[in-house]
């Protein structure tokens, strides 16, 4: 069986005893969390989260991208969320490869380099401090006073703040 056919087996469980249908999309705590797609991460685990609670945005990295941007945006001029969590974490993939590296590894496996920036960085702290300062600046976003900025540490599961 195939990781999406047991996925798929998963989801009828899930579905037989679904009780989230009144849920809004709007979510209940006004929080947006930005966090890396690591499968070390799960946000609603760590923070102790219930669905309907926080918007979730993923990707390579947890670093703040003009699609984050967006979502961000989405979030919170439609959806009235009013902060901003960004989570990243130790051990990160996009902190042990340089850029150069990740569009060499994916132009080996795919046969095409990308055009566009992976996000690579060789500071965990400082580029956490970037992504802070892209969400603070965005013109885009109506919420800016709660953005707060963490290192989650896969090997002790604790979040540390960074200012």
């Amino acid at each position: 069986m195939s990781a999406i056919d047991t996925c798929l087996d998963n989801n009828a469980k899930y579905a037989s005893t679904f009780g989230g249908a009144k849920l809004d999309a709007a979510p209940s705590m006004q929080l947006t969390i930005v966090t890396c797609m690591d499968a070390r991460i799960d946000p609603t685990l760590m923070l102790g989260l219930a669905p309907g609670e926080a918007h979730v945005i993923r990707n390579g990295g947890g670093i703040v991208t003009e699609d984050v941007i967006r979502s961000i945006a989405v979030s919170q001029n439609v959806l009235g969320t009013r902060e901003v969590m960004l989570i990243q974490h130790t051990e990160c993939g996009f902190l042990r490869l340089s850029e150069e590296e990740l569009k060499d590894r994916i132009e080996g496996e795919a046969g095409a380099r990308p055009d566009f920036t992976m996000g690579a960085f060789e500071d965990l702290e400082n580029n956490l401090r970037r992504s802070i300062e892209i969400v603070r600046t965005s013109p885009y976003l109506s919420s800016k006073d709660v953005v707060r900025g963490f290192i989650y540490d896969v090997r002790t599961g604790l979040l540390s703040e960074t200012s």
